[in-house]
């Protein structure tokens, strides 16, 4: 079973799932149960009928005594019952019993008569964190609603239960914004992408482009909810900005300069200025973006912003000596600040990655910190609590061996083995500070994923590792048979129709010798981060004026 459950305890027997077999639930599971009908019977073809409770064969309840999202199992030889300490622990509970079954039952109709057998047994199981997550970039490279839906239906049969989506970047505005139209208009297409890393210079010439409307969005967090995944908007600001300042000039620090929708892949200097009226801008955006996704944490981005424009702008020269700040990294915190409260004054919380450290934020936020645990600390001890996403160890679009016909190699190797090893709670976090810890994500940039084919090939069976790293309990190394148990799951891969990276390596049309990838070293990405967390450790950082950007490693 994948991921490892808290305890399991082999009963005597079997039981098999006939025509015979009936469905019930209380009330708080209604929707589970429903769930549970619809995706059983479409790949039994059993009908699996409502019954009440005392005399139903697969029986759902909720037992508040259970942790929220933790189970309780039982199979007999004559009766199922899954105890949820809520509708989502049941759910959760529902999983585990879809992984007792044959890998055909996860099949989109039957292929096959049974027998549907389960073995007896007991689990008792909840997971370890509380954020166990992914973030899917759509802005890099669209991905149509029907794969966002499959990509939600795959975290959940893995018990994930965030969808960290990064909608806006340079190189495009995925999100429809009644109010500012042309940010989909122009920023929701680029004339063309580049082929491979950046550092090539190719460029395929053809245009790309993409954006959820407003109802798409809705069915999305929907269909997610039914599933107790959360979808987490990004509208990444004030830097990764390209696309939105091509719609409206007015939003950059030089309206006279014209900028385009990003073609390269890398970081902008690009970025808006730090005017009241930008600032009143991107309030209405997140107003609109608030009032599609419910979620209480609304990501803002904060990362990579180059501020060589602010350095040579006069005006946003002039408000920083009007707010009495001592840098541009000062103006940056003041700015991601202002959304920070207009957040908190809607009841939700500002989620940023770890870069909003370094201007001084006040506590309150929520940190994903990917430049290394050392940022995951330095953000719990400034108040604010932590998603643990790292690059060195939850980087999905990383390259997965040396080999060299791995495609499109970027960043340093990241195999299944080193992402089952993640540990969310960093050496050297004080004891006092560990409920600051949420729990962890792993991230998937798109630069080099064109298609849901590709996602697939970058993601599993990685993100199989990253499910068990993040609900099962820290201990017990080797992990309890782990490379046994991923080899039966990915039997259940194929039955979904996932595109998985082979063991063995790439398929033949996996592989992309027409597309140069930048791989490095982990001694290189080691000695970098140790440069790059020092900037934002105490007492504060403060960068010389003309450093260069600091690119995203592998992107």
């Amino acid at each position: 079973m994948l991921p490892r459950p808290v305890t399991m305890h082999p009963r005597p027997g079997t039981h098999t799932l006939t025509g015979a077999t009936t469905l019930g639930s209380d009330p708080a599971c209604a929707g589970v149960a429903r769930q549970v009908r619809e995706t059983l019977s479409r790949s039994t073809g059993l009908p699996l009928p409502d019954a009440a409770l005392p005399g139903a064969t697969v029986a759902l309840t909720v037992d508040p005594t259970l942790p929220a999202e933790g189970y309780r199992l039982r199979v007999r030889p004559d009766r199922v019952t899954i105890d949820g300490g809520s509708p989502a622990g049941a759910f959760y509970g529902v999983q585990t019993l879809r992984q007792l079954l044959p890998p055909a039952v996860y099949r989109r109709a039957p292929v096959g008569t049974g027998p549907w057998t389960v073995p007896c047994v007991d689990i008792r199981d909840e997971p370890r964190f509380g954020w166990r997550g992914c973030m899917l970039d759509v802005a890099r490279h669209f991905m149509p609603v029907a794969g966002v839906l499959r990509f939600v239906d795959l975290l959940a049969a893995h018990k994930l239960n965030v969808l960290h989506l990064h909608l806006t970047d340079d190189q495009g505005w995925r999100v429809q914004i009644r109010r500012y139209p042309r940010l989909t208009e122009v920023g929701g297409w680029r004339e063309e992408s580049m082929v491979g890393s950046r550092q090539h210079e190719r460029f395929d010439g053809r245009p790309h482009g993409g954006f959820y409307d407003q109802d798409d969005i809705r069915e999305i967090v929907a269909y997610a909810a039914e599933r107790f995944v959360t979808v987490v908007p990004e509208i990444d600001l004030p830097g990764h900005t390209q696309a939105a300042i091509a719609a409206y000039p007015w939003l950059g620090n030089d309206p006279d300069q014209p900028a385009q929708v990003a073609t390269r892949w890398g970081v902008s200097r690009r970025v808006l200025n730090v005017s009241d009226e930008t600032i009143t801008f991107f309030r209405n955006v997140l107003d609109e973006v608030m009032d599609l996704f419910p979620s209480r944490h609304i990501g803002i981005g904060g990362d990579e912003c180059v501020k060589d424009e602010w350095r040579a702008s006069a005006a946003a020269q002039r408000r920083l000596a009007e707010l009495g700040l001592p840098d541009e990294d000062g103006l940056q915190g003041w700015f991601v600040h202002q959304f920070q409260r207009h957040l908190a004054a809607n009841g939700r919380v500002l989620f940023g990655w770890d870069e909003i450290l370094e201007g001084d934020l006040p506590p309150g936020a929520t940190v994903a910190a990917w430049r290394g645990p050392a940022l995951a600390v330095a953000a719990a001890r400034a108040g604010h609590d932590v998603v643990a996403c790292w690059d060195t160890a939850a980087y999905l679009d990383y390259r997965q061996s040396a080999a060299p016909d791995e495609p499109i190699p970027v960043g340093t190797v990241l195999t299944v083995a080193d992402v089952r090893a993640f540990d969310p709670v960093p050496p050297g976090l004080p004891a006092e500070l560990r409920h600051r810890i949420l729990g962890a994500q792993c991230n998937l940039w798109t630069e080099h994923a064109d298609s849901p084919r590709t996602v697939d090939y970058l993601a599993f069976p990685r993100l199989s590792a990253f499910a068990e790293a993040v609900w099962s309990p820290g201990s017990a190394p080797p992990w309890d048979g782990f490379d046994r148990r991923l080899a039966d799951h990915l039997r259940r891969l194929d039955a979904l129709g996932v595109e998985y990276r082979r063991p063995g390596g790439p398929l033949p049309w996996q592989r992309r010798p027409d597309a140069a990838g930048w791989p490095r070293e982990r001694a290189d990405r080691d000695a970098e981060l140790a440069t790059l967390t020092g900037n934002v450790l105490p007492p504060r950082p403060g960068p010389a004026g003309n450093d260069p950007p600091r690119p995203a490693p592998g992107r």
